[in-house]
């Protein structure tokens, strides 16, 4: 059973930056796909960025050039560094992976972006 942890949420101002992290309770090392999703007020779950085991990486065009996604598979750990926050970006953070095609997620990290 694989369990995530999320941190790293909080409140910041528009334009600010957070760095978002996800530790996982066993090896990701042979984990094929991990990645953030996030939930705003009143909207469905969304696909933020993905990340394989060989690094290559995809982002929703709403995050593309200023979220980053990056995993390091000694540390079983996974973040999500995100710079130029809008209000928009306000949600609810999950890191997500699946393994053996069972979907596990973390409990949610509360990201508030406002002035």
């Amino acid at each position: 059973q694989m369990q995530l942890v999320e941190s790293g949420g909080g409140l910041v101002q528009p334009g600010g930056s957070l760095r978002l992290s996800c530790a996982a309770s066993r090896s990701i090392f042979r984990i094929y796909l991990m990645g953030w999703y996030r939930q705003g007020p009143g909207k469905e779950r969304e696909l933020v960025a993905t990340i394989t085991s060989t690094k290559s990486t995809k982002y929703a065009d709403s995050v593309k050039g200023r979220f980053t996604i990056s995993r390091d598979n000694v540390r079983n750990t996974m973040a999500l560094q995100m710079n130029d926050l809008q209000p928009e970006d306000t949600a609810v953070y999950y890191c997500w992976l699946k393994s053996y095609d069972v979907d596990y997620w973390g409990q949610g990290t509360q990201v508030t972006v406002s002035s």
